[in-house]
Parts: structure tokens; C-alpha cells; sequence
């Protein structure tokens, strides 16, 4: 039966790019030229340089497509002929092609005849197309041209199968890594939270009568005291482990993308709004999100959040479709959110949502107890991360020195300052005398001495004065105030607001 070549290709190329699964477009392929073309079997090769074989990845019949991973060991000479074969091959006699008869005597096959296409996309090589009957001499010039026409879908179709085989590999991969790094999370923050026996013990009891519910959790404490690892803890003690443990800092967003971070957007919502995005909300699905900073949010975010507290529901920005949540909430803050909404800073029916269950977490000042435990853990880890081959030792009266000192940049500062001390002793044992604020140990600064100010704020005042002096005024960067004290630079000028100390290039720290 003849058919007009543009039909025969609009109609095999409808079915082709009919799916992303390969066989099931050869199935459908196979159907259709069937009625133009012998055709008892179709199949996809690629060659494989480095096994020396060629692999089927497809076949189909009449009766159906399947996936295919046969590996076909070639002999040297089979594989030059494979790399030199023509873009399309019409073979009535086996005898006459010595590759395709290697392959028919491989399988014990007999009086085949073949159309062999190959599948390339900008002079790239992809693999091979076959289509086989049975008897000598069934292919006419009509029908291998009539084939050959099949070459660019087909080529299409074997890229995109390689390419969504790479992606669901990936995707594969990904989960595993995922898989991993949650139980390395749950290792360092739900087994190792140092003073969890000590200092810390109170808070972790908190911790382990919420952490099975999911009730909302306010983290209150001090820049570096700790607040995301809690969070952390209670995320993998909760029957949503296996789900998404999503951070968010509120106080890094800029004012203007924090809807669009936090509820997503539709395409089209805004100029550059290309692509439709997901917010970190929808992300934490069957998870949970952890809302760091919370009262950094600007009131109009605050109003979106307590209907997210109240239906638990979002829109995405330029949305219309309200989205169901399933998801458990964990907010921290180092400020004082009542007050706050006593200022009109903060939405009081916002907060009554926020404080279901406050956990309060100590300074390090009020833990002190627990400092050679975390001196010798961040002493451990520190080490691995600058890969010592050992931890070095402590010099006589360092821990002494450590635990006279306030600490106002809490557990944070001292991990910093473990890592520099460790960079800077090369090997020999840490003393930090010349780390700490106050020289070679005077620590009448301390709060415990008799001259030093009772108060917290003339303490934490006097040790930001100290580091502003020493960088200069300097507070972001690298060797800046902010990096000396581990904290983050918005934090820091927050404080020094609180605290009425002036701040940038004119300000005299000499």
C-alpha cells in the first residue's frame, strides 16, 4: 500500500512524541507503518565504547513495547563495523552484512530481513533504530525510504529518554543523599547536644514532651545560644523526620522578596516573575519549617502569617487558589516579642498563635558548666574540619580563662574562637589568652569580679566597644565585628541599637 510521505510522517510522528516512554511510542510507531511496511519487531540500540557491546534499551511488537537492558558483547571487528555504519541500512540478506549477522547468529535467528536507522542530533550520535521481519529479500527502495523519514522524531525521542533516565537517576540519587544527610542531622543535633544532661537538660525535656505533637514551638533566647540546633532536635524526635526540614532567617530577606520567598509566586506575578516558584512553605510539606528571626517580619508578612497559623493555608503571590499546608511551625527569636507588642512593632494576635510552647534557652553565661564539654566537642569537630590529624591539647588554666569570660556571642563565640585558636596554635597546646577580649587574662571584666558592672547590658556594651576598637569600627566582612563575635551583622547593629552605641565610617573606635 503507498502512502504521501508527508502523511506517513505527520502520523508517525504524532505517535512518536506521543510520550516520554520510549517503548510505548515504539509499540504505537510499529502499529501505524505496519500497514506500509513489513514489520514484526522493533527495536533501539546504543552502542557502549566502553563495554565493547551494544546495549537494547526498547522493543516492541505488534502486541506491545517493553524496556529493554540486554548487553550484546561485539568482537573487535563487529565494533569497527557498528562505528562506520551508514545513516541508513537496508539489509535483505543477512550474509551481506557481516554485523547484523553476528547479531542474528548471537540470538539464533534465521532468514531475517532489517531497515537499520541511525539516530543522531547535530552530527552526535545517539544508537540505532532496527525494525525486523521475518524472510530474505521483504524491504523494497520505497520502504527504506519511507523509514528513513522516522529518523528525527525518533532521535528526539531517544534524547529525551536519555535525558529523563538521567533525571530520575539524579532524582534517585538526591533522595539517597537526602536520606543520608537526615540522619547525619539527627546524629549531630539529636544525639549530640552538648549538655543535654547539664546546662541544657531542662530544655531538652521541653523538647521531648513537644517534639512527638504538632504543636507550634517558640525558641526564645540570645543571638548563639543554640536556637537552630533545637529546632533541629525537635524536628527529628517528631514522627515528620522523613519529611523536609526547611530554615528560614527572616531577617535576611529583603522586605521585597519575602512574600515571594515564603508563599511562592505565579507566573506572571510580578516583572521577572518567569516561572511559577514554590515559597519555603509549600517546600516543608509533610515537614517542617523553622522561621528564625521571626520578629524581624515586616507587619505585612506578619498578617499573611497568622492565616497560615489559623486555616493553614497559603496563596502564592499573584495567586488566587488557596493551598493546603501540612506542616508544624517552629519560630525562634532573640527579642522579646511582648514587648514588641506593647510597641506596636509586633501583631499581638500573631504572638498569641507563635507562643503556644515556649522553650527558653539559657546563655551561655548561665551554663557555664557545660563549657569543657563544648570546648572539647567544637575541639573534636573543628579538628576533622581543618583535617588534623588529632585535636590539640589544652594549656594549664585555659578552661579557667574560658569559663570567666561572659560570652555575650554565646555558644557561637565560642566555636569561633576554638576554630581560631586552632588555626593559630600550629600544634601546640590552646591557652586563648591573646583571643579573648582583656590581653594576657585580665578577666577583672568578667561579670563575676567585684569591679565589673552587675549588669548584662554595661558587660555585653563594654565587649562590643572592645572588638569595634580593634576592627575599627568595621562591622560586616571578614575580620569584621560581626565575624569576630560569630553573630550576624543585622543582629549585631540591632544590639548596638539597644545598647546606644553608635555605629559606621564616621564613628571614632581609636
Amino acid at each position: 500500500m503507498s502512502v504521501d510521505e508527508n502523511i506517513f510522517f505527520r502520523e508517525a510522528t504524532m505517535r512518536i512524541c506521543s510520550t516520554l516512554d520510549l517503548e510505548i511510542a515504539m509499540w504505537r510507531t510499529i502499529q501505524y507503518i505496519g500497514e506500509f511496511i513489513p514489520a514484526d519487531e522493533m527495536y533501539v540500540h546504543i552502542y557502549e565504547p566502553g563495554l565493547g557491546a551494544l546495549r537494547t534499551i526498547a522493543g516492541a511488537t505488534e502486541e506491545g513495547g517493553r524496556k529493554m537492558n540486554s548487553i550484546t558483547p561485539l568482537p573487535e571487528a563487529i565494533r569497527k563495523r557498528v562505528l562506520e555504519t551508514p545513516q541508513m541500512l537496508t539489509i535483505n540478506r543477512a550474509e551481506m552484512e557481516q554485523g547484523f549477522k553476528f547479531m542474528l547468529d548471537y540470538y539464533g535467528r534465521k532468514d531475517t530481513s532489517a531497515l537499520m536507522r541511525l539516530l543522531d542530533i547535530e552530527g552526535e550520535k545517539l544508537g540505532m533504530l532496527a525494525l525486523l521481519v521475518k524472510g530474505r529479500n521483504r524491504f523494497s527502495d520505497e520502504q527504506s525510504r519511507l523509514f528513513s523519514l522516522l529518523k528525527e522524531p525518533f532521535s528526539m525521542a531517544l534524547c529525551n529518554t536519555m535525558k529523563h533516565q538521567e533525571v530520575l537517576r539524579l532524582k534517585d540519587m538526591l533522595a539517597d543523599d537526602n536520606r543520608y544527610l537526615h540522619s547525619e542531622l539527627y546524629r549531630l543535633s539529636g544525639d549530640e547536644i552538648v549538655g543535654a544532661a547539664f546546662g541544657m537538660k531542662a530544655v531538652m525535656e521541653m523538647v521531648q514532651h513537644v517534639a512527638p505533637l504538632n504543636s507550634t514551638v517558640l525558641l526564645l533566647g540570645e543571638t548563639g545560644v543554640g536556637k537552630d540546633i533545637i529546632a533541629n532536635a525537635i524536628h527529628y524526635a517528631s514522627p515528620r523526620k522523613d519529611g523536609p526540614f526547611i530554615k528560614v532567617n527572616c531577617g535576611t530577606i529583603p522586605e521585597t522578596l519575602i512574600d515571594s520567598e515564603l508563599f511562592g509566586h505565579e507566573k506572571g506575578a510580578f516583572t521577572g516573575a518567569l516561572f511559577q516558584k514554590r515559597g519555603r512553605f509549600e517546600r516543608a510539606e509533610h515537614g517542617t519549617i523553622f522561621l528564625d528571626e521571626i520578629g524581624e517580619l515586616p507587619a505585612p508578612a506578619q498578617v499573611k502569617m497568622l492565616r497560615v497559623l489559623q486555616y493553614k493555608e497559603i496563596e502564592r503571590v499573584g495567586g488566587t487558589q488557596p493551598i493546603s499546608l501540612n506542616i508544624r511551625l517552629i519560630a525562634a527569636t532573640n527579642r522579646n516579642l511582648e514587648d514588641m507588642v506593647k510597641t506596636k512593632q509586633f501583631r499581638e494576635d500573631l504572638w498569641f498563635r507563635l507562643n503556644v510552647f515556649p522553650i527558653p534557652i539559657p546563655p551561655l553565661r548561665e551554663r557555664k558548666t557545660d563549657i569543657p564539654a563544648l570546648v572539647h566537642y567544637f575541639m573534636q569537630r573543628k579538628s576533622r574540619e581543618l583535617k588534623l590529624s588529632s585535636a590539640p591539647a589544652l594549656a594549664p588554666g585555659a578552661i579557667d580563662r574560658l569559663t570567666a569570660y561572659p560570652w555575650p556571642g554565646n555558644v557561637r563565640e565560642l566555636e569561633n574562637l576554638i576554630e581560631r585558636a586552632i588555626i593559630i596554635s600550629r600544634g601546640k597546646p590552646l591557652s586563648f589568652d591573646l583571643l579573648l577580649p582583656g590581653g594576657l587574662g585580665d578577666v577583672s571584666e568578667s561579670p563575676e569580679a567585684p569591679s565589673a558592672s552587675p549588669k548584662l547590658d554595661d558587660v555585653a556594651a563594654r565587649h562590643i566597644r572592645r572588638i569595634l576598637s580593634r576592627t575599627k569600627g568595621r562591622v560586616h566582612g571578614k575580620g569584621g565585628a560581626a565575624d569576630i563575635l560569630g553573630i550576624h551583622p543585622s543582629t549585631l547593629r540591632n544590639r548596638m541599637n539597644q545598647l546606644r552605641i553608635p555605629y559606621g565610617r564616621k564613628t571614632d573606635y581609636s
